[in-house]
């Protein structure tokens, strides 16, 4: 299939703001596309890369040279020329990357070159999202919706999944398991405002566990053979001896276990998150780096023990079997409660000890990997800052037009203002009408470039879940999860909040 099938598609995608529109556009697509490139149509189709990360940021993608005119570039020849670039390593690997990059994008029309542009620096926001997808895989295989939502629970790869579903409808599908080796797709929270909320969410009584800001790991074991995988479900095993130690210790040899692995120090407090991501992630003198910052893992759900599927049971069962194989001091503090003073309480104590909150757990919940439901909900205490916005970049897709991404600072006392990160999240269409007029009136400079500066006079007010060390913006620290709640008309900008405010609030 050529790429050009793809983008049009994409586009068409974009346009159309009713779901089954949407799907009508992404089956018709994928029950043309063959089985050997149904895998990369879905990836791309879903704003993703088979390849993942390749190594390739903005300044790579600056310069590029001029399109063609006819498209002739097939999914299976970029899919290739990606997996070359990803493969780059070593001295001079910049430059080589770029020259790859220029040699794919010399290949692609203008209309090409911009989505391709769009997809390897994550601005592919298209409304082709994972629900959307498995809808339109099943429409285009056949096979029931449940059983393309059960396989990729299964397999933990939507274009797996998809493809084998075109090839061979709901039997492939069928062929799915729990492997034990295999990562599946995580079973993720919703969101409350508070306790009593999420109680309500979840349906009283509940459990009540705690929330760790670290990594979340499954740990999978058959006889003597351990592998941890990430969210993301990368293969980690290597990095994180300390937990594959922890899981050969266990009393069974056939298990699958979710958990979160994380940094404390010596009091039990928590590390910031980025000490335990490098931590866990690195692949760099790992014996030092475990010397120097041990992790700790603490286990919350059982998928498989002792060769049984624990998916299909509800939270209690599976807390069961969790607690017959996990010794206690590996186990995420929980409550069982119906009790809203009591949870508020515990919410109290899991705040002042430093971790990020709650999850609040329906009792009679299955495992429902992949999805994101009322089985599940997080509470997390809400900070804000009221920042300037310093500069603002044109967007893509959906928001083709309006100046989205904000560029987010602090006062400096000594004067000037200190950026601390960037967000789009949270912008209605109505906000990125009225910000787009508003930012053309106070820009410094060209208008038409990627990037509009700003004179500093808007201030906004952001949520945002946390403050990190980072050495990509001059104050050393950005924010995580940052999103817009609303302009401060009231305020100006030497009303903003300080450099020293954001720096007291890093763990």
């Amino acid at each position: 299939m050529l790429l050009i099938d793809v983008v049009r598609v994409s586009e068409a995608v974009t346009r159309t703001s009713a779901r089954l529109g949407k799907i009508g556009h992404l089956a018709e697509l994928l029950g043309r596309v063959g089985p050997a490139e149904a895998g990369i149509a879905i990836s791309y189709l879903s704003g993703e890369l088979p390849q993942r990360q390749i190594g390739v940021g903005w300044r790579t993608l600056r310069d590029l040279p001029q399109p063609k005119l006819a498209a002739t570039a097939t999914l299976s020849g970029v899919d290739e020329r990606l997996g070359a670039i990803k493969a780059v390593s070593g001295q001079g690997s910049q430059a080589a990357r770029k020259g790859l990059v220029d040699e794919l994008f010399a290949g692609l029309t203008s209309q090409e070159q911009a989505f391709m542009l769009r997809l390897l620096s994550g601005e592919l926001r298209q409304g082709a999202l994972d629900g959307v997808m498995i809808e339109a895989v099943a429409k285009a295989s056949g096979a029931p919706t449940p059983d393309v939502r059960r396989a990729l629970t299964l397999r933990g790869s939507l274009p797996a999944v998809g493809a084998a579903a075109l090839a061979g409808g709901v039997e492939a599908l069928r062929e799915f398991r729990l492997e034990v080796g295999r990562a599946v797709s995580p079973m993720l929270a919703g969101s409350a405002p508070n306790v009593a909320a999420a109680l309500a969410k979840a349906g009283a009584p509940a459990a009540l566990e705690w929330k760790l800001d670290g990594v979340r790991v499954q740990a999978h074991r058959s006889d003597g053979e351990v592998r941890i995988f990430t969210r993301t479900l990368d293969d980690i095993t290597a990095q994180v001896p300390e937990l594959a130690e922890a899981v050969l210790a266990l009393p069974v040899d056939d298990v699958v276990l979710d958990g979160e692995v994380i940094a404390l120090r010596p009091d039990g407090r928590p590390h910031p998150f980025q000490v335990t991501a490098s931590r866990a992630t690195s692949k760099l003198d790992v014996a030092r780096l475990r010397e120097q910052t041990p992790l700790s893992v603490f286990f919350f759900d059982a998928l498989r023990v002792a060769g049984e599927d624990l998916l299909d049971l509800p939270y209690e069962r599976r807390q069961e079997a969790l607690s017959r194989t996990v010794p206690p001091e590996l186990l995420t503090p929980r409550l069982v409660t119906a009790d809203v003073a009591e949870a508020e309480r515990f919410f109290a104590d899991v705040v002042r000890a430093g971790h990020e909150g709650l999850v609040v757990k329906s009792l009679s919940s299955p495992y429902a990997a992949g999805r994101r439901g009322a089985g599940w909900v997080k509470v997390k205490p809400r900070h804000t800052l009221d920042l300037v916005v310093l500069a603002a970049e044109w967007g893509h897709g959906r928001r083709q037009g309006k100046l989205s991404n904000l560029h987010l600072g602090a006062r400096d006392p000594e004067g000037g203002y200190v950026m601390l990160g960037k967000t789009f999240k949270g912008l209605t269409d109505e906000l990125l009408a009225w910000q787009t007029e508003r930012f053309l009136e106070l820009a410094e400079g060209p208008t038409d470039a990627w990037t509009v500066t700003l004179r500093p006079e808007l201030v906004v007010e952001i949520a945002f879940d946390g403050v990190q060390r980072s050495p990509r913006y001059p104050g050393g620290m950005a924010l995580r999860f940052a999103r817009v709640l609303r302009y401060r008309p009231d305020k100006r900008a030497q009303d903003a909040d300080t450099v020293e405010t954001v720096r007291s609030l890093m763990l």
